[in-house]
């Protein structure tokens, strides 16, 4: 393993708090002083204001976080092969032998700040998100190639967050063979294709396996509309479920091609006209068909917090026009993926499109990540995921 100098970095009278109770990030407010201005990625010890040694970290200066905190004790090959190790533990107690794609490593939530990995058959798909874990890639790859018996390992470390730390975007094959052009996945006895080079995020959205499987236990014989359609997972599943038709929208033509060839591979079948090119805002606003079931899981409309009150105008449009076009008794399946939106205040907003609507709605249940996505109790900034299933009385 490559070495790198351990550098201290100084905080704040009182800034020691957060970090002692287990909260991974240091913000550049926290720190008082860094002896000789260390590179980004560089191996760092936390001091407290009293002189006290409390953690070990990775600095990166083009960051507002400036300190992801790693872990207490040495920050070397056996760390990481430990970690990946019990994560890996995690998912092959409890996920179904009957999915073979999963998320691996899902950064804080497994202690691991930065690094994403994300199982997909014989392939991994890895996100190196940060400067600091970015620094130790041959050793993750290294401990990965030797943990698993996989064909390849592939790398699509790219967007905003990989922005905000001064890095590149990173795509390409790190170890064994070039993944195919599609990869087949088995999720519940469905299956679908993922473009892991092309493809939204790593490929598909694993985080919503779960969330899925509701729907197609509520979906038979419904009419069911399902918003930013994507690939069509959520209309294979309702489709499985017996739904009576399920309209698809997705503003991206490859994108509906995908779900297309998803519903062929899996013999469900469907009407051309059932999948809708188009924008979900304006197929929303315009509609005047009702349906049974409504699924509303969005991109993220908040990538950072300036975009909150922007974010949440466009979370209450969807919300209301999906209730407004709801039978008496249907069910509104609805999400926000934004990071910097909390759950109460996804609610609120839900809430609202309620009130404005003149429906009268209840939670029949709260949504979040299945247990391959766990979040740090530590770190509830890992919580991005939210959703309620909703019920419109009349």
């Amino acid at each position: 393993m490559t070495c790198f100098s351990l550098r201290r970095v100084f905080l704040k009278k009182g800034r020691e708090g957060p970090i002692l109770k287990g909260h991974p990030w240091i913000f550049s407010g926290a720190i008082e002083k860094v002896d000789e201005d260390p590179e980004g990625g560089v191996l760092t010890d936390v001091i407290d204001s009293q002189g006290n040694w409390i953690a070990r970290g990775l600095w990166n200066p083009q960051s507002q976080i400036r300190v992801r905190v790693l872990e207490r004790e040495e920050i070397d090959e056996h760390f990481f092969t430990r970690r990946i190790s019990q994560a890996a533990s995690l998912r092959e107690r409890y996920i179904s032998p009957s999915a073979n794609a999963y998320r691996l490593v899902n950064g804080e939530g497994d202690f691991l700040p930065g690094l994403v990995v994300d199982r997909y058959g014989d392939f991994l798909v890895c996100q190196f998100l940060t400067a600091g874990m970015d620094r130790f890639k041959g050793t993750v790859v290294a401990c990965l190639t030797r943990l698993f018996s996989i064909r390849g390992i592939y790398e699509r470390s790219e967007g905003r967050v990989r922005e905000e730390e001064g890095l590149p975007p990173g795509v390409g094959a790190l170890a064994g063979e070039e993944p195919p052009e599609l990869i087949e996945i088995e999720e519940n006895q469905l299956r679908f294709l993922v473009d892991v080079r092309r493809g939204q995020k790593t490929g598909f959205f694993l985080d919503q396996r779960e969330n899925r499987s509701l729907l197609l236990s509520v979906a038979r014989e419904k009419t069911v509309l399902n918003c930013f359609a994507y690939t069509g997972a959520f209309t294979a599943y309702a489709l499985r479920g017996r739904a009576k038709k399920v309209i698809s929208v997705e503003s991206s033509r490859s994108a509906l091609e995908m779900a297309r060839r998803t519903l062929k591979l899996n013999g469900l079948a469907h009407s051309e006209d059932d999948l809708v090119k188009g924008d979900a805002f304006s197929f929303l606003k315009d509609c005047k068909d009702e349906f049974d079931i409504v699924v509303l899981d969005p991109p993220s409309l908040a990538h950072r917090r300036a975009d909150i009150e922007a974010a949440s105008g466009g979370y209450k449009f969807l919300n209301l026009h999906a209730l407004r076009i709801l039978k008496p008794g249907g069910f509104l399946l609805t999400f926000s993926c934004s990071q910097h939106l909390s759950s109460d205040l996804f609610q609120k907003i839900v809430f609202g499109a309620a009130v404005d609507s003149g429906r009268r709605v209840r939670i029949l249940k709260k949504l979040a990540h299945p247990l391959d996505h766990p979040v740090s109790l530590h770190h509830p900034e890992g919580e991005y995921l939210k959703g309620f299933l909703l019920s419109v009385l009349d």
